[in-house]
């Protein structure tokens, strides 16, 4: 396989892959869509007035969403911000006096006067009402890079600028593309991980405690008996205990999460946030590896015959084997990669 996503530029493909991977969820949607077709999308719009020129879209409330696209509005200029986002989502301060409306999606290319949009990508409906914008009015549209990238990331819209993690992310997620343009902004997710970290030699030794498996059972991108096993595995091998992510909630998930308890692995279900844990941790690509190695936590990964793939994400990133040393501590940039984003999107619409 070559070195990149697998649908570089194709959003159909993509989403295709995407629902293979879950065809219970997808068959059940499509009986539910057939029996009630499902209602057109809506988002909340939150406007300042009739300076905005930039238009923020949060598809998600999630923590690496937050850090890509949340966290730049403490840089911008509340008076020019528009804000689309998930209905009951609060925003900042600075932006709690905007005015509240509930629209739409397909309303959303109906906004004029703004310049540029912000945003995590175009593969979910608010992402994609953003993008439909963009191409309406020919404005800018910037991607925040939210997440670290396998070959199976959704594709890049078009004519997008890519505020990339890093320049090997940049050229990975734009391998095969001419239309893309790239600047490396740095993680927030990461950089915020780091916060007052002294991650050199000297930093005091901490308890032995048990290391802690956090779990993918929800993900795509490798079969759920294959994570299953491998999860077995290493936690009884080094008596770890597992810890499920928040997606792990169906039906399957219960089940499998049944069997370690009876194969007499502890499932932690205190729902205390990953920031806070002070255990050691493994898996097999998270996020979390990379966050646990920039507060200055030993990390790991781990995973039986990996796919080519796998090997060369953990290389990417700089993630260590479980045998090998603790993963470093990602490089950290001076200028904060939120601020950062927030200075490209001002000079983009000044």
């Amino acid at each position: 396989m070559g070195h990149g996503v697998r649908h570089p530029a194709d959003l159909v493909a993509w989403r295709r892959w995407h629902e293979s991977r879950h065809p219970v969820r997808g068959a059940a949607r499509a009986v539910r869509s057939r029996l009630r077709p499902p209602a057109p999308g809506t988002a909340e719009l939150l406007t300042p007035g009739p300076d905005a020129d930039l238009l923020v879209a949060v598809e998600a409330t999630h923590a690496s969403v937050s850090n890509a696209v949340v966290a730049p509005l403490a840089h911008l200029d509340p008076a020019r911000t528009t804000i689309v986002a998930p209905a009951g989502w609060q925003p900042p301060e600075a932006y709690a006096a905007h005015a509240r409306r509930t629209i739409g999606l397909g309303e959303l290319t109906g906004l004029v006067g703004h310049r540029a949009v912000l945003a995590a990508g175009h593969y979910t409906e608010i992402g994609a009402a953003a993008f439909a914008l963009a191409e309406e009015h020919d404005l800018g549209y910037f991607v925040s890079q939210h997440g670290a990238l396998t070959p199976f990331a959704p594709p890049l819209p078009r004519a997008a600028h890519l505020l990339a993690w890093s320049q090997r992310d940049g050229e990975f997620w734009t391998s095969g593309r001419q239309d893309v343009e790239v600047t490396v902004a740095g993680s927030q997710l990461l950089w915020r991980a780091g916060l007052g970290v002294d991650t050199g030699a000297g930093r005091p030794a901490r308890p032995a405690t048990s290391l802690v498996y956090l779990g993918q059972g929800h993900a795509a991108e490798i079969s759920r008996a294959r994570l299953a096993r491998a999860a077995l595995a290493t936690c009884r091998e080094h008596h770890a205990v597992y810890r499920p992510h928040p997606s792990e909630r169906d039906a399957v998930s219960r089940a499998v999460l049944a069997a370690y308890a009876r194969a007499g692995i502890t499932v932690d279900t205190s729902g205390v946030p990953l920031i806070d844990l002070e255990a050691p941790i493994v898996s097999v690509f998270s996020t979390g590896v990379l966050e646990a190695a920039a507060r200055g936590r030993d990390a790991w990964v781990d995973f039986p015959r990996p796919p080519a793939w796998l090997g060369e994400f953990w290389e990417r990133y700089g993630m260590h084997r479980l045998a090998d040393t603790p993963t470093p501590a990602p490089d950290r940039t001076d200028l904060e990669p939120a601020r950062r984003i927030a200075e490209i999107l001002t000079e983009a619409v000044s």
